[in-house]
Protein backbone atom coordinates (compact mmCIF):
# COMPACT_ATOMS: atom_id res chain seq x y z
CA UNK A 1 0.00 0.00 0.00
CA UNK A 2 1.65 3.66 -0.75
CA UNK A 3 2.27 5.13 2.41
CA UNK A 4 1.04 8.46 1.01
CA UNK A 5 -2.64 7.19 -0.06
CA UNK A 6 -2.85 5.36 3.75
CA UNK A 7 -1.87 8.79 5.54
CA UNK A 8 -4.74 10.39 3.07
CA UNK A 9 -7.26 8.09 3.99
CA UNK A 10 -6.12 8.48 7.68
CA UNK A 11 -6.39 12.13 7.54
CA UNK A 12 -10.00 12.23 6.06
CA UNK A 13 -11.54 10.08 8.57
CA UNK A 14 -10.02 12.23 11.20
CA UNK A 15 -12.00 14.91 9.21
CA UNK A 16 -15.26 12.88 9.31
CA UNK A 17 -14.46 12.03 13.11
CA UNK A 18 -15.42 16.02 13.82
CA UNK A 19 -18.97 15.62 12.41
CA UNK A 20 -19.38 12.68 15.31
CA UNK A 21 -20.61 15.11 18.23
CA UNK A 22 -24.17 16.43 16.16
CA UNK A 23 -26.47 13.38 16.02
CA UNK A 24 -25.19 13.37 20.04
CA UNK A 25 -26.00 16.88 20.67
CA UNK A 26 -29.10 16.94 18.57
CA UNK A 27 -30.64 13.59 20.61
CA UNK A 28 -29.37 15.19 23.76
CA UNK A 29 -31.69 18.71 23.20
CA UNK A 30 -34.57 17.04 22.21
CA UNK A 31 -34.44 14.45 25.25
CA UNK A 32 -34.00 17.10 27.76
CA UNK A 33 -36.04 19.03 26.17
CA UNK A 34 -38.83 17.19 25.96
CA UNK A 35 -38.44 16.11 29.38
CA UNK A 36 -38.35 19.37 30.66
CA UNK A 37 -40.68 21.59 28.78
CA UNK A 38 -44.11 20.04 29.46
CA UNK A 39 -43.40 19.75 33.32
CA UNK A 40 -43.25 23.72 32.73
CA UNK A 41 -47.65 23.77 32.51
CA UNK A 42 -47.65 22.35 36.43
CA UNK A 43 -44.13 23.99 38.03
CA UNK A 44 -45.31 23.84 41.36
CA UNK A 45 -45.11 20.31 41.01
CA UNK A 46 -42.15 20.02 39.93
CA UNK A 47 -40.77 22.31 43.03
CA UNK A 48 -43.04 20.31 45.46
CA UNK A 49 -40.58 16.78 44.03
CA UNK A 50 -37.68 19.20 44.36
CA UNK A 51 -38.75 19.75 47.65
CA UNK A 52 -39.63 16.55 48.59
CA UNK A 53 -36.25 15.10 48.07
CA UNK A 54 -34.68 17.72 51.12
CA UNK A 55 -33.50 20.65 48.67
CA UNK A 56 -34.94 24.27 48.22
CA UNK A 57 -37.86 24.18 45.92
CA UNK A 58 -36.35 26.95 44.43
CA UNK A 59 -33.71 24.48 42.65
CA UNK A 60 -36.27 23.54 40.17
CA UNK A 61 -35.60 26.56 38.67
CA UNK A 62 -31.98 26.24 38.40
CA UNK A 63 -32.19 22.73 36.90
CA UNK A 64 -35.06 23.85 34.13
CA UNK A 65 -32.77 26.82 33.57
CA UNK A 66 -30.28 24.31 32.97
CA UNK A 67 -31.77 21.66 30.80
CA UNK A 68 -33.81 24.43 29.07
CA UNK A 69 -31.16 26.46 28.08
CA UNK A 70 -28.15 24.14 28.42
CA UNK A 71 -30.08 22.02 25.52
CA UNK A 72 -30.53 25.15 23.21
CA UNK A 73 -26.28 25.71 23.76
CA UNK A 74 -25.61 22.15 23.38
CA UNK A 75 -28.18 22.05 20.25
CA UNK A 76 -26.24 25.68 18.52
CA UNK A 77 -22.90 24.26 19.68
CA UNK A 78 -21.82 27.29 21.97
CA UNK A 79 -20.32 26.34 25.10
CA UNK A 80 -20.49 22.77 24.64
CA UNK A 81 -17.80 21.77 26.87
CA UNK A 82 -19.11 24.09 30.02
CA UNK A 83 -22.82 23.14 29.20
CA UNK A 84 -21.92 19.32 29.16
CA UNK A 85 -20.59 19.71 32.19
CA UNK A 86 -23.08 21.13 34.15
CA UNK A 87 -25.43 18.24 32.58
CA UNK A 88 -23.02 15.84 34.20
CA UNK A 89 -23.51 17.09 37.59
CA UNK A 90 -27.37 16.95 36.84
CA UNK A 91 -27.48 13.34 35.44
CA UNK A 92 -24.68 11.68 38.11
CA UNK A 93 -27.25 13.43 40.87
CA UNK A 94 -30.84 12.57 39.41
CA UNK A 95 -29.41 9.00 39.03
CA UNK A 96 -28.04 8.66 42.69
CA UNK A 97 -30.39 10.26 44.57
CA UNK A 98 -33.92 9.67 42.75
CA UNK A 99 -33.35 7.11 40.21
CA UNK A 100 -30.51 4.66 41.66
CA UNK A 101 -33.43 2.55 44.13
CA UNK A 102 -35.46 2.17 41.26
CA UNK A 103 -32.65 -0.37 39.39
CA UNK A 104 -31.77 -0.40 35.84
CA UNK A 105 -34.74 -0.50 33.29
CA UNK A 106 -36.95 1.73 34.59
CA UNK A 107 -34.69 4.01 36.98
CA UNK A 108 -31.82 5.06 35.88
CA UNK A 109 -30.91 4.06 32.62
CA UNK A 110 -31.63 6.88 30.33
CA UNK A 111 -30.14 9.25 32.64
CA UNK A 112 -26.90 6.93 32.31
CA UNK A 113 -27.33 7.08 28.73
CA UNK A 114 -27.57 10.86 28.70
CA UNK A 115 -24.44 11.05 31.46
CA UNK A 116 -22.25 8.93 28.59
CA UNK A 117 -23.40 11.99 25.90
CA UNK A 118 -22.21 14.23 27.58
CA UNK A 119 -18.99 13.02 29.08
CA UNK A 120 -18.32 12.23 25.08
CA UNK A 121 -19.43 16.19 24.60
CA UNK A 122 -17.04 17.06 27.17
CA UNK A 123 -13.71 14.68 25.27
CA UNK A 124 -14.66 16.05 21.69
CA UNK A 125 -16.22 19.40 22.05
CA UNK A 126 -18.92 20.26 19.70
CA UNK A 127 -17.52 19.37 16.49
CA UNK A 128 -17.56 20.91 12.94
CA UNK A 129 -21.45 21.58 13.07
CA UNK A 130 -21.66 24.29 15.59
CA UNK A 131 -21.79 27.37 16.00
CA UNK A 132 -18.34 27.60 17.95
CA UNK A 133 -16.79 26.35 14.61
CA UNK A 134 -18.77 27.34 11.35
CA UNK A 135 -19.65 30.81 12.96
CA UNK A 136 -17.00 32.11 15.57
CA UNK A 137 -14.45 29.87 13.45
CA UNK A 138 -12.83 28.74 17.12
CA UNK A 139 -14.01 26.79 20.05
CA UNK A 140 -14.67 29.01 23.12
CA UNK A 141 -12.66 26.98 25.12
CA UNK A 142 -9.28 27.18 23.08
CA UNK A 143 -7.20 23.88 24.52
CA UNK A 144 -10.49 21.44 23.45
CA UNK A 145 -9.40 22.88 19.65
CA UNK A 146 -5.96 22.35 20.51
CA UNK A 147 -6.63 18.36 20.63
CA UNK A 148 -7.15 18.47 17.25
CA UNK A 149 -4.47 18.56 14.99
CA UNK A 150 -3.96 21.35 12.55
CA UNK A 151 -4.02 19.14 9.05
CA UNK A 152 -7.86 17.88 10.53
CA UNK A 153 -9.17 21.68 10.71
CA UNK A 154 -9.78 22.94 8.19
Amino acid sequence: MNPGAAMTADMDAMKLVQFGPFPLRVAMAITFLAHRVPSLSDFGRVQGFVGSLGLPPEAAFVVATLEIGGSIAILSGVLTRITAGFFVILMASTSLVVKLSRGFVGGYEVDLLLLTMTVSLIITGPGRISIQWDVLKRELIPRGHKLVPPAVRT
